[in-house]
């Protein structure tokens, strides 16, 4: 994984009545509401963040 890579992350699925730390993790990747689209770097910390609330998200290699 490159620090120069790219992931192009968008939320699918609300973030409303879900865990506090999942929505912790969907805001400290900068989205802020449905179909809202971010890129982000790839790295493990964004890695970590993004396996956790996968299920909220759909994610692309930018």
């Amino acid at each position: 994984m490159s620090a120069s890579k790219k992931l192009r992350v968008t939320l699918i699925k609300s973030v409303a009545g879900r865990l506090e730390n999942h929505k912790a993790c969907v805001r400290g990747l900068g989205l802020r509401r449905q179909r809202h689209m971010v890129e982000v770097a790839d790295t493990p910390e964004n890695r970590g963040m993004i396996n956790k609330v996968a299920y909220l998200l759909d994610v692309k290699e930018a």
